[in-house]
């Protein structure tokens, strides 16, 4: 089992991410602590280094799997379902960078709240297909790059386009685009799903990228979920990716990582 836990570049308000701030000093934290990898969250590619973050990275013998783009919708607002085409003509823009940065560091992109929510005025119908227009034109770049890119399906309170495994893999089917998958995060299926293992065995080899966090959104272990379960029911599928943690830094960012890591290692090996 291969784990990473998420790193935010910069500063961020999103508050389920346990690290953020000096960049080389936690990615050698998540080093000592026996993580294989660090999942990378990027406002915007332009105002990073993509050397030096390869640098800083591979220093410490670790891998980044996947690339997070939420911030793009949570401190810009852009989404590809904006009622204003200049906005989401923007939010396409910023995931064709990311898709460019991911083809550096062997990346995954991941599709969170930058697809957008149902606004006043929109209806989800037509929100839907600027959604579907946004993710072909990405996805075309990314097949030129050997990109993939995963849709996270996430709860109701956060957005009404995409809660389910079943719409994603709906979203899937219509967009039809062989390098676009999901990405299944243990947080949101908890809240969705009504048999997690089952959704799970749903998506077959359509997970591209998989997110843990306990059900109340604290590190695995501090919360209900059968993880051990959950486990064994991904890695039957055939998943060779990775297991990222991405929870709130409860009690702390080092706490809730240690803990992590020495919970899923337990259960799992």
């Amino acid at each position: 089992m291969k784990l990473s836990i998420v790193l935010s570049t910069e500063a961020t308000a999103f508050k389920a991410l346990a690290f953020k701030g000096d960049f080389e000093t936690n990615v050698a934290k998540i080093a000592t602590w026996g993580y294989d990898g660090v999942e990378l969250a990027i406002r915007d590619p332009r105002l990073v280094a993509a050397d030096e973050l390869e640098r800083v990275v591979s220093a410490h013998g670790l891998v980044v799997p996947a690339i997070g783009t939420g911030q793009a919708y949570g401190e810009e607002g852009l989404s590809f379902s904006d009622p204003h085409e200049s906005v989401r003509g923007r939010a396409i823009e910023r995931i064709i960078d990311q898709i460019n940065l991911a083809s550096t560091l062997g990346a995954v992109v991941i599709v969170g709240l930058i697809r957008g929510r149902v606004v006043e005025g929109v209806g989800r119908e037509r929100a839907m297909d600027w959604l579907v227009a946004a993710l072909q034109e990405c996805l075309e770049e990314a097949a030129r790059r050997d990109v993939r890119l995963a849709l996270e399906p996430l709860n109701r309170y956060e957005t009404q386009l995409i809660n389910t495994v079943a719409e994603g893999l709906n979203l899937i089917e219509r967009v039809g685009a062989d390098n676009f998958g999901l990405l299944l995060d243990t947080f949101h299926m908890n809240i969705e799903e009504p048999v997690i293992k089952e959704s799970i065995r749903a998506c077959g080899d359509r997970i591209f990228h998989f997110h843990v966090a306990d059900s109340n959104r604290w590190y695995p272990g501090a919360g209900h979920l059968d993880f051990e379960c959950i486990l064994d029911t991904l890695f039957a599928t055939g998943y060779e990716g990775f297991v990222s943690g991405e929870f709130m830094a409860l009690p702390d960012a080092d706490t809730s990582a240690e803990r992590s890591i020495a919970y899923l290692r337990q259960i799992r090996g």
